[in-house]
């Protein structure tokens, strides 16, 4: 196309409507004129040079309009150009949309024209499969006979060869479907049964393999290669997977729980002793024969002889459990049992045998017996013992009565003192039993301590103690054995109370302190150790349980009132006074709820007195310091000189005056008022020395 065509087929472009801002921006444009205007002429000497500003003015806008013309121009001809460009665009696609109409129309009526072709593709496929067929046919027939062949071969445990014939006619089955598609041939309907076939096979064999490692290697070693390479092959399109490999550890260990856990191997009751020892001797023959065997015959990544260790582990695991639930078992079994698996099974005996290698450690695994289960035995094995115990204590009391009822002289011991070696035996038995149950656990030797504690003191308390006083005899006849039996109880209450006591005695150590008069945490660290401790008397009977917290109440009074007497500590002030006065209240009454709620009751407690010595160091007027004296001397007739001497200096800003006219009163008030309920307290306190007559004060003597 020339030229001039082109710039026909051009549009024309009408001028357009001028802008709006147009007529705006002219008045902006002529009023910075006139302001630049003026400024520059607006003195006279200026005007001579109009002409000057004048052309320069005229040049500038020529240049501004030529430069404004030659752009219009180009953007004029920059739409030309795209306008032209869309037009020509548009008959394009005009063209294009009438050709594929006409192409449309071709193909709708070659469509038409192959329809009756639509038989004649049909019967070249049939041809094409009847074809593939005919040169199948020879191997088709014989799938019968191969079939029965690798049935025989199955028999005779041949897995290799009965494996290749088996996927050899499965090979013939997939080249039948590449050709027929789907269609499924008769001949081959009973090919899957065959595969199932040998996977059992395979698997029985694998369930065996302990015994088929020492009698028949090569038997096992053909079925884990064919298990093997049955799982890594690529199964064809609509054909699932068989795993092989996973029946045949899952059959491996099947067998080898059925071989030592099976349930006519189970024992009876009575005979669990006997089935634990052959477990003992044969776990550790299993696993040695799995590692000097089995492990050659299979692949490293079935780690024999850990799948064994574990087997075995979990199968006696289950079978304990199952043993459990069923009848309860008797004390001699629960005690073989515990003690079989808490040191037998894990000991060089079993499975921490040093000829095992680190594969067979078991020790990572579960317990065989849960926390549950040991407790469950252990309450079996003592509540039997205790049974016996307590018959066998009743029957050796029944025939010392009967003994000593004879008419003739009991044996006598070398002092000639009766003698009965009733109390020995009873000793002997319950230590007995202590020291068989001591290397089981410390669980069963605490269960067992407890028993025997128990059965004890209901041997002490038994109702046949009473034949052994005669019919009308004194009602005080048996007191010998109650004051026996009253010392007992002292000694073991001072036992206890002396465990107590070394715990507080760090805590007891700070106190008084200037800590202690700002501070309530000695008292409560001494509150929770008291606490704990004591908290473990609620297993004793009363009235012993009364006596043990009266005792400890009372000696932690006693040790608290020791502190006080040590002279740690000077009041400086009426404040410091105040606040250990305060101090000795707060403390009382953290006493109290302390055992109150422990279970004492309050009619024996000692902490009173604690209040009694605030009162002391409360008062405010030192003349009156004589008459507090007086009603403490009162309240607590065993406080001496000495211990009101240290409680004044405790006190602080006293006289020396002061001090003796308070220790008069002491000497010369009222005595005190008899009290048979009163027990004593200060005078189991050791109150410091008095200081020496020619030193003014401790550490300036002359």
């Amino acid at each position: 196309m020339d030229s001039a065509a082109k710039d026909e087929m051009r549009p024309t472009l009408s001028p357009g409507p001028e802008w709006p801002e147009q007529e705006r921006a002219e008045q902006l444009a002529r009023g910075a004129a006139l302001k630049w205007a003026s400024g520059i002429f607006y003195q006279p000497e200026q005007l001579a040079r109009l002409g000057q500003y004048r052309s320069r003015e005229v040049q500038r806008t020529c240049s501004l309009e030529a430069r404004l013309k030659s752009v219009m121009q180009s953007y004029l001809e920059g739409v030309q150009t795209g306008v032209w460009q869309l037009a020509r665009a548009l008959e394009a696609v005009k063209e294009t949309r009438e050709a594929l109409s006409q192409a449309r129309g071709l193909l709708q009526g070659m469509s038409q024209a192959s329809q009756p072709l639509q038989p004649l593709r049909e019967q070249v496929a049939q041809h094409k499969q009847l074809q593939a067929l005919s040169q199948l046919l020879p191997r088709l027939r014989a799938v019968p006979a191969a079939v029965a062949h690798t049935e025989i071969l199955i028999d005779a445990q041949q897995f290799l060869e009965a494996y290749v014939s088996l996927r050899e006619l499965e090979q013939l089955r997939e080249d039948t479907w590449a050709l027929l598609g789907v269609l499924e041939l008769p001949v081959f309907q009973g090919l899957d049964l065959l595969a199932e076939a040998l996977g059992q096979a395979v698997e029985a064999a694998a369930g065996t393999a302990g015994k088929l490692a020492r009698e028949d290697p090569a038997l096992l070693v053909a079925a884990v290669r064919v298990a093997e390479v049955e799982t890594g092959r690529t199964t064809a399109l609509g054909q699932a997977p068989r795993d092989w490999r996973q029946r045949c550890l899952q059959a491996l260990q099947e067998g080898l729980e059925r071989a030592h856990f099976g349930s006519p191997l189970l024992p009876v009751p009575g005979a669990l002793a006997e089935w634990l020892e052959a477990l003992r001797v044969a776990l550790p023959v299993e696993l040695a024969t799995a590692e000097a065997l089995v492990v050659p015959c299979c692949p490293p990544h079935y780690n024999v002889v850990q799948l064994w260790a574990y087997t075995l582990h979990s199968g006696l695991r289950r079978s304990l459990q199952h043993l459990l639930t069923g009848p309860e078992l008797g004390a001699a079994d629960a005690f073989t049992l515990l003690h079989w698996a808490l040191h037998v099974y894990l000991g060089q005996e079993m499975m921490g045998s040093l000829e095992l290698g680190p594969e067979a450690d078991v020790s990572q695994l579960e317990p065989l017996l849960t926390v549950e289960n040991i407790e469950q035995l252990e309450a079996t094995f003592v509540a039997n013992v205790q049974a016996n115990v307590a018959q066998w204590l009743q029957n050796a009391l029944d025939e010392e009565v009967a003994e000593w009822g004879r008419k003739q002289e009991p044996n006598t011991d070398s002092s000639g003192s009766y003698y009965s070696p009733l109390p020995a035996i009873v000793m002997q038995i319950l230590e007995e039993n202590i020291r068989v149950a001591s290397p089981v656990s410390e669980s069963l030797q605490r269960r067992v301590q407890g028993m025997a504690l128990s059965e004890l003191g209901v041997f002490l308390r038994s109702s046949s103690v009473s034949v052994l006083q005669l019919d009308g005899a004194a009602s005080g006849a048996l007191a010998p054995v109650e004051a026996a039996l009253d010392d007992l109880q002292r000694r073991i209450c001072r036992l206890v109370l002396e465990a107590l006591l070394a715990e507080l005695q760090t805590l007891f150590a700070a106190l008084p302190s200037r800590r202690w008069l700002s501070s309530p945490e000695l008292l409560e660290s001494v509150c929770k150790r008291t606490e704990r401790f004591c908290r473990d008397f609620w297993r004793v009977r009363n009235p012993m349980v009364q006596v043990l917290l009266a005792e400890a109440e009372r000696a932690v009074v006693l040790q608290y009132l020791r502190a006080l007497m040590q002279g740690r500590l000077v009041c400086r002030g009426a404040d410091e006074r105040t606040q250990a006065a305060e101090r000795l209240e707060h403390d009382a009454a953290q006493l109290q709820q302390l055992f109150l709620g422990l279970g004492l009751e309050e009619s024996a407690h000692c902490a009173p007195v604690l209040l009694a010595l605030r009162k002391l160091l409360n008062l405010h007027d030192p003349a009156l310091l004589g008459l507090e004296v007086a009603c403490l001397r009162q309240q607590f007739p065993d406080v001496s000189e000495d211990h009101i001497s240290a409680l004044l200096d405790l006190r602080g800003g006293l006289s020396q005056e002061q001090r003796l006219a308070a220790l008069s009163f002491l000497k010369a008030g009222p005595p005190p008022s008899p009290c048979a309920d009163r027990r004593a307290l200060f005078s189991l306190v050791p109150a410091p020395a008095p200081a020496s007559a020619s030193c003014l004060r401790s550490g300036f003597c002359a």
